[in-house]
Order: structure tokens, then sequence, then C-alpha cells
């Protein structure tokens, strides 16, 4: 499944949320709502690494030619959907834990942050696909100006105003 939003504002890089089963949807579309907040393009995809890992092998490997600036890669009781991305691709992944199973997802939020040395991930608090679509903008912002101006204005309503 691929849902895609395409922007016609700028040229901005597109964010891929990936998530290896459609159970992890409900996520995908809060990260989904927080990038669209922000006019950013994204892709929604499922693709099980484990299932079809020559699927995820193209994915990542054609991921920088596809517009793909960051990957957001939600990951539960198999959770390691965000790894196997980052170890083929350059472009800067962020693993979403997703609850599940016996230990409520402290399983899949340690298998994504205890990645080996040379294979970063980032990885944001279990369920909190919102923070992956935010860290996900501030990584585009280095690109597009008109994204910090956005991020300020967001933060400034929490009361935020040293940015």
């Amino acid at each position: 499944m691929v849902r895609t939003r395409n922007r016609n504002e700028s040229a901005m890089t597109k964010v891929a949320v990936v998530m290896g089963s459609e159970s992890d949807m409900p996520l995908a579309e809060k990260a989904a709502e927080t990038l669209e907040e922000f006019g950013v393009g994204y892709e929604v995809k499922v693709i099980s690494a484990h299932r079809n890992p020559n699927k995820i092998r193209r994915f990542a490997l054609d991921a920088p030619g596809e517009g793909f600036g960051v990957i957001i890669a939600i990951a539960g009781l198999a959770a390691h959907l965000p790894g196997v991305i980052a170890s083929m691709t350059t472009l800067p992944v962020i693993g979403v834990p997703a609850a599940g199973g016996p230990l409520s997802g402290e399983d899949a939020l340690y298998s994504i942050v205890q990645m080996p040395a040379g294979i970063p991930v980032a990885c944001v608090g279990i369920e909190n696909a919102k923070n992956a679509a935010l860290l996900a903008i501030q990584m585009l912002s280095l690109a597009e100006p008109a994204l910090v101006g956005k991020m300020r204005a967001y933060r400034r309503q929490f009361g935020d105003d040293a940015c």
C-alpha cells in the first residue's frame, strides 16, 4: 500500500513513512497528519523487511532518487525495520517503536536504539509518531528555510519563544 500527499508549493524533499504491517497504520497516520500540517510531502508504504527483503532493499537504495530526504520507520514486535533500512541507505532514519507484545513496546525501543556503531537510527518514544514527523521536519529544515519559520510558529503555540 502506498499513500501519497504531493505538495505543489515548493521543491522540498519528502518523507517516507514505512511500516511492516497494516496494523501500524494508526501511527503512520499520526506522522502524516503532522507532515500535512507543515506542508511536507510524504508517502506511506507497507513493506515488511522479513517477508519482502528484496522489496525493502530496493526501496532503501532507491529512496534518495525518489526524492526522499528522511525515512520514518515504524516497528513493533519484529522491530528490525528501522535498522534494516538504515543499513541500506545514508538517509536519516527515525524509528518509531510501536507498543505491543508482552513488553508493551519496550523491546522495540531497545531494538531500535541499540544499533551497532556505524549504522545510526534516531529513535523517538514508544508510539510517538508525531515526534518522529517533527524531527523529520527539523532535519528537512536544514535545506528548506521555510520550514524553520513554520517550526518556530509551531513552538510558539506552546510558549517556546526561545527559537
